[in-house]
């Protein structure tokens, strides 16, 4: 089983920045994919970006340029700049060995204010 502890987040002015870190424990074996996806007001969970144990990494069009994500030692960072109220949202730590189940972490609150 892995456990992921999600850490971050909080409330930050529109045009800000704020981080996220996901440690995953546990069964961790590579390959896997680990990354957050958010659930914004009224809207449905949705991916925001990933990164495989090789580095490929993929955006949501909505935070191109904006997030950057990175992994170390099975701890996944989000960075997120130029933050907008619509990031508002319930950030999702996700981990997926490639043979397994998706494992979620609990949520983690942002709050972007205009």
């Amino acid at each position: 089983q892995v456990r992921l502890a999600e850490s971050g987040g909080g409330s930050a002015q529109g045009g800000g920045s704020l981080s996220l870190s996901c440690a995953a424990s546990g069964a961790v074996f590579s390959p896997y994919v680990m990354g957050w996806y958010r659930r914004s007001p009224g809207k449905e969970r949705t991916l925001v970006a990933t990164i495989s144990t090789e580095g490929a990494t993929d955006y949501a069009d909505f935070v191109k340029g904006r997030f950057t994500i990175s992994n170390e030692n099975d701890t996944t960072f989000l960075q997120m700049n130029s933050l907008e109220p619509e990031d508002t949202g319930v950030y999702y730590c996700y981990h997926k060995w490639t043979w397994g189940l998706p494992n979620w972490g609990r949520g983690i609150p942002v709050t972007v204010s205009s």
